[in-house]
């Protein structure tokens, strides 16, 4: 079944001030932040992501991509059975390919089109609710240590226990379009 600081990590890692008085423009020169207008301290919380819904591995197909269909999702997070760890996800887009491929079927069980996480020998980026979204578009960018662009990002508490939601490049557009000049 379907289940701020005045800097930021972000800046402290790239040496960028975003201070309020170099957002501004400091009287010394100092350039604006390429984020600091569009994003103007909003965090993930500020998307507002609907909560998370996941699916196990043992559900079938059918029925991952009626919830996903229900909600309007385009990505569901896949979680154990047993311990509700997070094992990796489906994307819709890409599921229906495989479907209209021939390589799954309705019938089958999610395990057989999910995409797993790699647990070992890779690093991952925490997205939590507090996370600002200079990094989540930066996370959307480059990736994990610039892996490569992202689709999505997986939103969890701090603690990494939970999934709360799941954020995508169009949430974050839609949220520039959407906030006032």
């Amino acid at each position: 079944m379907p289940v701020s600081s005045a800097t930021s990590p972000l800046a402290a890692a790239t040496g960028e001030d975003t201070s309020p008085a170099s957002a501004s423009g400091s009287p010394d020169g100092a350039s604006k932040s390429p984020w600091a207008d569009k994003y103007r301290g909003a965090a993930v919380e500020d998307l507002d992501p609907p909560p998370a819904l996941s699916t196990k591995p043992s559900d079938s197909i059918a029925d991952a991509l009626l919830w996903a269909y229900e909600r309007d999702y385009t990505h569901l997070t896949v979680i154990s059975n047993h311990t509700r760890a997070l094992l990796g996800y489906l994307s819709i887009p890409r599921l229906k390919q495989l479907l209209k491929d021939g390589h799954v079927k309705e019938s089958d069980p999610v395990s057989k089109a999910m995409q797993r996480f790699r647990r070992s020998g890779r690093s991952y980026k925490v997205i939590a609710m507090d996370t600002p979204l200079e990094e989540l578009e930066d996370f959307f960018n480059r990736g994990v240590d610039g892996s490569g662009p992202q689709d999505f990002a997986v939103v969890t508490d701090g603690g990494r226990r939970y999934v709360l939601g799941v954020a995508t490049k169009a949430d974050l557009e839609e949220f520039v379009k959407r906030r006032p000049a």
